[in-house]
């Protein structure tokens, strides 16, 4: 899904029309005038880029973090059924993401309409980092609970 999605130029992608016909009444727009920050020297805000370009950003990078998450957590689940050595576990679970995340944004070069952003890897690899520790925990957790209740 993702090598699908940087195939495809940014104007393919675009859902700012339908977020024009689905937030036609501009939600939280006055709460959401007070944010303002810059991303890969660019300005990011409701004054800068529009009201639905605006959130068009936070659902776009929103879905690569959190697919990176679950690329991360995945992995570190899968890995870890299988790889005793946990230092080598947590080096697959984040390297993996991080080369995919890098060819993702070498692909972008490669496709017209489309600018690969080091800021992009960056926000990729700590959603696989926060999907990784997520996992650390729920699987400690788990052997926690495991232990708990054979001792009962």
């Amino acid at each position: 899904m993702l090598f699908i999605s940087s195939s495809q130029t940014y104007e393919q992608q675009s859902m700012t029309s339908s977020l024009d016909r689905l937030l036609a009444n501009k939600p939280f727009e006055k709460q959401l005038s007070a944010v303002s920050f810059h991303y890969a020297g660019s300005e990011i805000s409701i004054q800068a880029k529009g009201y639905s370009s605006f959130i068009e950003f936070f659902i776009r990078k929103g879905a690569h973090f959190f697919s990176y998450a679950l690329m991360g957590f995945s992995l570190f689940m899968g890995f870890g059924a299988f790889i005793k050595r946990k230092w080598l576990v947590v080096a697959f679970s984040a390297g993996i993401p991080l080369a995919y995340a890098a060819f993702d944004e070498f692909h972008q070069l490669l496709t017209g309409g489309r600018t690969p952003l080091v800021q992009d890897v960056t926000l990729d690899f700590a959603g696989a980092l926060f999907g990784i520790l997520l996992a650390y925990f729920l699987a400690k957790w788990l052997i926690k609970k495991d232990k708990a209740s054979i001792t009962l």
